[in-house]
């Protein structure tokens, strides 16, 4: 006559702790971090010393030294702009302030081109990011 092993032993690891770990830490990390749409556009920012640091919920259109529009990481015409922004204002993802970050050449016509364009949509605030204000 042998001993049996009863047979509804389990043997292994109980993984219900390293899950719940595992979600306790995705929630910290997603919480913690700002999330900043920020291009590779080499922009030459201009700077200012009444600079403030801008809100990482603003919507920010960029214009490089060439004249060229992006949003998104999308090149978009100047004419679209306003519909853009507006559809961005719409949908509530962002809050009602646009940041125009563009390079120091860029004529002033450009620059009034587009801030008049997103003022149209309905946007409250409207700026322009220097140095201080996107933190380089």
């Amino acid at each position: 006559m042998r001993a049996r092993k009863k047979s509804d032993e389990q043997s292994g690891i109980d993984i219900s702790p390293l899950i719940d770990m595992v979600f306790i830490l995705l929630i910290f990390f997603m919480v913690s971090t700002t999330f900043q749409k920020d291009m590779d556009v080499d922009i030459n920012r201009p700077k200012a010393s009444s600079a403030t640091r801008s809100s990482t919920k603003a919507i920010r259109i960029f214009i490089a030294g060439d004249g060229s529009t992006y949003m998104d990481g999308q090149p978009v015409r100047s004419w679209m702009i306003q519909s853009r922004v507006r559809d961005l204002l719409e949908t509530g993802n962002a809050d009602e302030s646009v940041l125009v970050v563009t390079d120091a050449s860029v004529p002033s016509q450009k620059l009034i081109e587009v801030v008049d364009a997103a003022r149209q949509a309905g946007a409250q605030d409207v700026g322009v990011a220097t140095e201080l204000e996107v933190g380089r």
